[in-house]
């Protein structure tokens, strides 16, 4: 089969193996989305090496455990947990420290014909859920998560740093909650989608001129960016909440000075619940497709890699 792969800085399309499913489900890829994930792993993030990719939506093909989902639509939580330790045992893999993560760590991903995850992770696709909404379930679940970390109230004050498609969801997600968002981006185009399928997110543009009083009780850093973080400090009131959701081949700078003085809360956020994100999309509370910027055939994986790397670019879909 045909996976776009990263081998020790080199991106390629490849030929390799089906995978063995030792047990697990084998599911064909249908669509997967590029992430800035996928990008930032291309360029030494997390060290990883093999088949990128972990938002997609599938069929699954064989399902030794659970027969009933064979031929099922489906998408996949991406942490596979070791099933012995007590965050496995309380249904809750995703910081087993003994997991694999699609596309992430120690396991091959979705930019693939093929993948293999547990049954007991992949969860059925509803009919009036389109193949490109479908594959938004993972970074809108991430965003969706921010909740189960944080009481968003609906006076709650929150800030969205960075308009790209992470920053956009969790505007999407927060309005929800809270009447109260602010998003901040560089781009009109971006920004634009905040307002459209009747959100009304106030947005306002920044730069490094900028202004940024502390004003707002929860501030969500999106941006992708190094200066993110910094941004984010200058946003939020003492005894505030920053919300980390960025990840990037490189190091922060930390100014633990601001943080101690304001008293001000850091909280690193990765995955969400998929159920939930399912349901926001089935029942139509969130519109997610017209975040889809362009779609490319998995052969040509690595000029796709690239167009998603460009400024102003959101979701690069994959098909096979």
């Amino acid at each position: 089969m045909k996976a776009l792969r990263t081998i020790d800085g080199e991106l390629r399309v490849a030929e390799v193996p089906i995978p063995e499913t030792d047990g697990e489900a084998l599911v064909r890829v249908i669509k997967s989305g590029i992430c800035n994930t996928d990008i930032e792993i291309a360029r030494g993030y997390a060290g990883f090496n093999g088949t990128l990719g972990h938002e997609f939506v599938g069929v699954v093909e064989r399902s030794p455990n659970m027969p009933h989902l064979q031929g099922k639509r489906v998408v996949g939580e991406i942490n596979v947990g070791c099933g012995a330790c007590t965050l496995c045992k309380s249904g809750d893999p995703r910081h087993c420290p003994g997991r694999s993560v699609l596309g992430i760590h120690r396991r091959d991903g979705a930019h693939a014909e093929f993948l293999n995850l547990p049954a007991a992770n992949l969860f059925e696709v509803p009919d009036n859920v389109s193949d490109n909404a479908a594959v938004f379930v993972e970074p809108l679940a991430a965003a969706n998560g921010i909740a189960e970390q944080i009481d968003i109230k609906p006076d709650t004050q929150v800030a969205v740093v960075g308009d790209g498609k992470l920053g956009l969801l969790c505007a999407f997600t927060m309005i929800r909650r809270t009447r109260n968002v602010v998003l901040f981006g560089k781009h009109a185009d971006k920004m634009a989608l905040a307002n459209r399928n009747g959100r009304n997110i106030e947005t306002r543009f920044s730069s490094v001129t900028t202004d940024f009083s502390a004003s707002f009780d929860v501030v969500i850093e999106a941006s992708g960016s190094e200066s993110g973080f910094s941004i984010a400090l200058d946003m939020v009131k003492p005894r505030g909440q920053v919300v980390l959701k960025s990840t990037f081949h490189g190091k922060t700078g930390l100014d633990a000075s601001r943080i101690v003085v304001n008293e001000i809360s850091v909280r690193g956020s990765r995955c969400g619940r998929f159920g939930p994100a399912l349901e926001l999309l089935s029942n139509g509370e969130i519109e997610v497709e017209d975040l889809v910027s362009e779609e490319f055939s998995l052969e040509n994986g690595v000029e796709a890699m690239r167009r998603a790397a460009e400024n102003g670019v959101l979701k690069v879909l994959l098909t096979t």
